[in-house]
């Protein structure tokens, strides 16, 4: 079973995705106020429970798509983490034996089948598909042994950017990936429970049909257990946290020129096993 957070009359739910729409199941948990308490508290199952039976609460389109986690306390991208990913910097550097990370803010997503914003003062919108994993059981200094066991859940996530403005400094990346609304988060969580669910699975991003990237997991150059090691290091995971776990070459910034997004177009996210996460582009 998949679980996803939305909105229908101004009212944010979570509940079961279903054939023809969404099972609300949040008023019947009023302990657990957003999908974050319900990961804090192992709560999966009760939601599965409590949705056997049920009929569709919120047919398809008379709601929105909200990203799965909509408070996380952080959301840590991993980046160069596939092959060729380094050398499309042309910087003449070797692969550096650490990951490059850095932090985006929730509201820099859209959930699935919201647009994409592209601001009046960069054109150079992008995208970037990859697979993120949700936190379930939090802690510090996790062995890279053990690591797997504190996921709970994943989803699909397009870690949109904007090309140019992550140059504005010499040292950092913040301002080019927390525009709001540039990227997206979603579909919906899907439950983790087998280390094949993540260690080698396909991963796609199509725009407007045509194939941009296509790599497998199994090729990251940092897995999943080893991010979830390093970054336990130094902070501490807690339920609902989410890493973004690194994206293929094939990015629009790597095309020669480059290829940006434009409103009208449409990006696909495709993952093995989790789904498809779609939105199209606007500009604001």
């Amino acid at each position: 079973m998949k679980f996803a957070t939305f909105t229908a009359d101004d009212a944010q739910h979570y509940g079961a995705v279903a054939k023809g729409g969404m099972i609300a199941l949040s008023g019947a948990f009023p302990q657990w106020k957003t999908m974050r308490n319900v990961i804090e508290n192992d709560g999966f199952s009760a939601l599965e429970d409590a949705a056997q039976g049920r009929p569709v609460s919120h047919p398809d389109g008379s709601f929105r798509w909200d990203i799965p986690v909509p408070d996380p306390e952080k959301i840590i991208c991993v980046g160069v983490n596939f092959p060729d990913r380094n050398a499309e910097y042309k910087d003449g550097q070797d692969a550096p034996p650490n990951m490059s990370l850095f932090i985006r803010f929730a509201r820099s997503f859209v959930g699935h089948e919201t647009p994409l914003t592209r601001p009046p003062e960069t054109p150079q919108l992008d995208y970037e598909g990859e697979i993120a994993i949700v936190i379930g059981k939090g802690g510090r200094r996790i062995a890279q042994a053990h690591a797997l066991s504190h996921i709970a859940a994943l989803t699909i996530c397009n870690e949109g950017t904007l090309r140019d403005w992550v140059r504005h400094a010499k040292f950092n990346v913040t301002q080019g990936k927390n525009w709001d609304g540039s990227g997206a988060m979603g579909p919906w969580l899907v439950p983790f429970s087998a280390t094949g669910q993540i260690e080698d699975v396909a991963l796609e991003t199509r725009v407007n049909g045509d194939m941009r990237q296509s790599d497998r997991t199994g090729r990251m150059l940092f897995p999943v257990a080893r991010q979830i090691e390093y970054i336990s290091t130094f902070t501490t995971l807690v339920p609902g946290d989410i890493i973004v776990t690194g994206t293929p070459t094939g990015a629009g910034a790597r095309f020669d020129p480059p290829i940006w997004l434009v409103p009208g177009d449409t990006v696909e996210v495709e993952a093995e096993g989790i789904g498809t996460l779609r939105n199209g582009v606007v500009d604001e």
